[in-house]
């Protein structure tokens, strides 16, 4: 006997999670519906399957095949255009010569089927009709049969006062063949509420079966969700993957869980989760295949499609989440929410209650939704931030969107051009580089592949040899799951605005170009590439005088490459170093956080007597300094400590500082030979000014600074190198000089502010402050005779940055607290007077 399974459906009640998939393709406990429905078939000895299908059919078609994967034969009935129930089966009829039963892919039942042919058999019925007894019926279609079985009346969705029986038409139909023949084929036709009263009327024999078992239309979230429960409290007999453990936990292959204790059941985790330490999988969850759960996050009584992140310290809660979506740090998403495919959800935004959130949205950070996010988007063709492509490996930045990005690199260059490749240690930086040179070679760009080294040298041979562009994959300083995609172009500078944009642009249009196999780009790994760029850094350096000085140094490196790369630049220059964290590990498993780093190097320091302690940062840009008397020198008065250095050195020149960097800069060099130059605050921008003629040095907060005889970027051996040829000549500890310093009273506060409203902010205060000393470099910086502050939008994030100096921290503090006031008031809409 064959079997029809209508999975036409839309299911628009279950939006946002049906808004690009079919109904019966909703999963439940890691199987679309309609699977589940085919394994009740193949039960009951249904092997020869015809799917009627009419919304998005590709997604059925793709996931079942022929149904060599179950042992079954399925075909296919594809509707042009709505024809009802009926009339999508009558679609199929040429294929239906015998008894055959209907079935809906679209409710989740365990029903015996075998029982219900046999009674359509034993009454010789032309329709029998699968009954449920249900508490509440109003919802469905009533049956009401005779003491036989037979139909004697059909009532669609009753109301109380028509309800004259709790038997409900569950869609499982047994028919002949021949009542197909009085469906019309002109017009949509439906089974219960056109087909079987005219069958009824027709006296044609109609009989309902009450069946026992298990079925749950999933009409709504609300029932879907309760589809999922009962699977896990085995209400209904399921095939579920994987592996039960714990009596009601079910684990599929490849779940990496930290602590088993984790996990509190009835739960559900697909193939390939990771629940992260201290995370928790709380009762009636169910996470479909690939579900990250990082660091304290919890979800309970929540189903979560299938590659979905959700963030540390996370709460997900009685909610359904689609595939693809991103979840960020300390997100709250409450009881009933829905959201759709890869959608993301900014850090600290909270999800009330009943909210639906439709595919590809982004929420800000800190954003808290009332209400559903249907047609609203952020969306942006910005894929470049502050300091590059960032993302969470696998989730934001895989593979094929490193491809992707590669491949419009490549498009935004001539083809033959020349481009290099290097990375941090870590897998994921190895994978994510792989994948981009792949992409590059598609388009006939050539790319020299430096492995595992510090971007600085990358740099260096872009601008030693003239390559056209470079990229570096490492991790985020921060973040050791987030991936970070640096690109630069000659001289070695970061990527320029113009470029940037060209590559967006090649990027969201999908204008890639593709050459053919005779052109694909060549691979090559140049050698002795570490020994050219410390060679070249030594050139700069008075190699004399440093080795006369004799130093004693203790460097942290934090695991990064530049381990690889120092020892030939402290050799020549007969420097004694203790090393620690050295060499960076490709098991992935090797990490330090800078300030285990710095607490490290500071007992170091003072256990061998070290003139000074160096620590560089993960990707070996940034370099922390530690005293002789094993102090941390704060990154605000090493800046410092290098301006002055420089400024005794007799030096001359320009210096290049971002406008958010403190004043005290201006009064260090006031009455000497070098001129202060104020940038916008981007790395981007720095690089730009420190590649100018006569400048001499450029820095920002942070530790990063650049020395552009040798290279205009961040490059924590060159800034060492550098600042041992700025001590050599200076018989003083270290301490003594940053002793003398000036202390910088530069406050930074963050203040929230929605997209929408950062123009208005800065066309408002830009009004109120007009007449006052402004710098307009960056934001909007206004001077006063009590310091200065500066509002600044940030670029990545709905934020605005307030910078103030004065006096005295506590100076400043009130510069800032005044700048956030008139900033908040007029997010308010509200009419401020200006007081900074």
């Amino acid at each position: 006997m064959k079997a029809v399974v209508m999975a036409g459906g839309e299911g628009t009640r279950l939006r946002p999670l049906t808004s690009n998939q079919p109904k019966p393709m909703v999963p439940i406990v890691g199987k679309p519906c309609m699977e589940h429905i085919l394994e009740l078939l193949k039960r009951h000895g249904f092997e020869d399957v015809i799917v009627t299908v009419a919304f998005l059919p590709q997604a059925i078609r793709s996931y079942f095949g022929g149904g060599e994967a179950l042992g079954m034969e399925v075909g296919y009935s594809v509707e042009e255009s709505p024809l009802g129930t009926a009339g999508s089966v009558r679609l199929a009829a040429g294929r239906l010569d015998d008894t055959f039963i209907v079935i809906s892919g679209d409710a989740l039942c365990d029903l015996d089927l075998t029982k219900l042919v046999e009674f359509h058999r034993e009454k010789q019925a032309s329709v029998t009709i699968g009954l449920k007894s249900v508490d509440n019926p109003l919802e469905f279609g009533i049956v009401v049969t005779d003491d036989d079985g037979r139909v004697e009346r059909f009532l669609e969705k009753p109301s109380w006062g028509q309800v004259f029986s709790d038997t409900i038409n569950t869609g499982i139909y047994v028919l002949e063949p021949e009542v197909l023949r009085t469906i019309p084929t002109d017009r949509p036709y439906d089974f219960s509420k056109e087909l079987f009263p005219l069958l009824l009327e027709m006296g044609r024999p109609l009989y309902g079966y009450v069946m026992d078992g298990y079925w749950q239309d999933i009409g709504n979230l609300d029932q879907y969700r309760q589809a999922n429960f009962d699977a896990l409290d085995e209400k209904v007999r399921l095939n579920i993957p994987g592996i039960r453990i714990r009596g009601n936990v079910w684990v599929g292959d490849g779940v990496d869980l930290h602590d088993i204790d984790a996990l509190e059941g009835p739960a559900f985790l697909g193939n390939y989760c990771r629940i992260a330490p201290a995370a928790s999988v709380g009762p009636y969850s169910v996470l479909a295949t690939s579900v990250t759960l990082r660091e304290r996050a919890h979800t309970s009584r929540s189903i979560i499609d299938a590659s979905t992140s959700i963030g540390r310290s996370a709460v997900v809660e009685g909610a359904v989440v689609g595939r693809s979506c991103d979840l960020r740090a300390h997100v709250r998403v409450h009881e009933g929410v829905a959201i759709g495919d890869e959608v993301t959800i900014g850090a600290e935004s909270v999800i009330m209650p009943g909210v639906r959130i439709y595919p590809y949205k982004e929420v800000e950070t800190g954003s808290q939704i009332f209400e559903s996010v249907i047609w609203e988007s952020r969306g942006t063709t910005r894929i470049f931030r502050m300091r590059g492509v960032s993302g969470l490996v696998n989730v934001d930045l895989t593979p094929d969107i490193a491809v992707r990005l590669a491949s419009a690199l490549g498009t935004a260059l001539k083809s033959g051009e020349r481009v290099v490749a290097s990375r941090d240690g870590a897998p994921a930086c190895r994978m994510i580089k792989r994948a981009m040179i792949s992409g590059l070679s598609s388009t006939g760009v050539n790319v020299a592949d430096l492995r595992v080294i510090p971007a600085a040298v990358g740099r260096h041979l872009v601008k030693a040899e003239n390559f056209a562009a470079g990229f570096h994959v490492g991790l985020s300083p921060s973040d050791p799951e987030v991936v970070r995609i640096q690109f630069f172009e000659a001289p070695g500078i970061e990527m320029s605005s113009s470029m940037q944009k060209e590559v967006e642009k090649h990027f969201t249009r999908g204008e890639i170009r593709r050459v053919a196999a005779a052109d694909v780009g060549t691979i090559s790994y140049p050698a002795r590439v570490r020994e050219g760029y410390a060679n070249d850094l030594l050139d700069t350096l008075d190699v004399e005088a440093i080795r006369a000085r004799r130093f004693r140094l203790v460097v942290d490196y934090g695991f990064s490459a530049s381990s690889y790369v120092l020892p030939l630049v402290l050799a020549p220059l007969g420097v004694e170093a203790v090393a620690a964290h050295a060499f960076p590990s490709e098991g992935g498993e090797a990490s330090s956080e800078l300030a285990t780093s710095i607490g490290q190097a500071k007992r170091l320091v003072a256990a061998v007597g070290a003139d000074l302690g160096a620590v560089f940062d993960r990707s070996g840009e940034r370099l922390h300094l530690i005293d002789e008397q094993a102090r941390e020198i704060p990154v605000e008065q090493a800046l410092l400590l290098y301006l002055r250095l420089i400024g005794s050195n007799g030096r001359r020149g320009k210096l290049a500082f971002p406008v958010t960097v403190t004043s005290q800069v201006d009064r260090l060099t006031e009455g000497s030979g070098l001129e202060v130059v104020r940038t916008p605050a981007s790395l981007q921008a720095l690089t730009q000014a420190a590649a100018e003629d006569d400048v001499v040095f450029a820095g920002a907060l942070g530790g990063g600074y650049v020395f552009p005889n040798f290279l205009p970027g961040y490059d924590a051996v060159a800034s060492l190198a550098n600042l041992l040829e700025l001590l050599a000549p200076v018989k003083r500890p270290i301490s003594e000089l940053v002793a003398e310093l000036p202390r910088p009273t530069l406050v930074h506060r963050q203040l929230p502010c929605p997209w929408g409203m950062k123009g208005l902010v800065m066309r408002v205060l830009n009004e109120r402050l007009s007449g006052r000393e402004l710098d307009l470099t960056d934001g909007i910086k206004v001077f006063s005779h009590r310091g200065w502050a500066q509002v600044l939008p940030d670029p990545d994030e709905p934020l605005i940055h307030l910078y103030a100096e004065g006096e005295t921290t506590e100076a400043s503090g009130e510069l800032a607290s005044e700048l956030r006031e008139i900033v908040e008031e007029i997010e308010q809409g509200e009419a401020v007077p200006a007081r900074t």
